[in-house]
């Protein structure tokens, strides 16, 4: 049996693929390609006022960790506003979305395991083209449906208030 050698994977701040993803700038920091597919990691900065999608995952839980900003999680119905330092976990088949409150962005770092996640964010993004927000743009929802499919992610609606 081959063993591959594996070497320490150091990725700085602000270093990583830069995407511009449903209005964020995010950096993927960790791949299941990198990680022999036990967890993608990526940080996204994100605006005052996005939200995401009510949503769940089938193939991964998913974890945050805010680093700046505040964010409203809601998670099967429950509400909990959070800052920086805080933590929130994401079970996999537990539907979920957060928005981002205030006036200012926050930057939060996002934990998928397994890996995987990390490709769908590649496929509904595209390069950014300098290390800020980009212009904010309407998602092509269509897009966004089929793509979350492929990836057995489950698009329900807007996020609730």
């Amino acid at each position: 049996m081959m063993v591959r050698e594996v070497h320490p994977q150091v990725v700085r701040k602000d270093e990583g693929p830069a995407r511009w993803f449903l209005n964020t700038l995010t950096f993927v920091k960790a791949t299941a390609e990198t990680t022999r597919g036990a967890f993608g990691l990526i940080d996204q900065l994100i605006p005052a006022g996005f939200a995401t999608p009510y949503h769940l995952h089938h193939a991964e839980d998913e974890a945050f960790y805010i680093l700046e900003g505040e964010a409203t999680f809601i998670s099967n119905g429950k509400k909990v506003k959070v800052g920086p330092g805080a933590y929130v976990f994401g079970p996999r088949e537990v539907p979920h979305g957060f928005r981002i409150e205030g006036a200012a962005p926050a930057r939060m770092l996002v934990l998928t395991t397994p890996g995987g996640f990390e490709g769908f964010v590649v496929d509904m993004s595209e390069p950014a083209t300098e290390l800020a927000l980009p212009q904010p743009t309407a998602p092509n929802m269509q897009k966004l449906v089929a793509l979350a499919a492929r990836y057995n992610i489950e698009i329900l609606g807007p996020l609730p208030e």
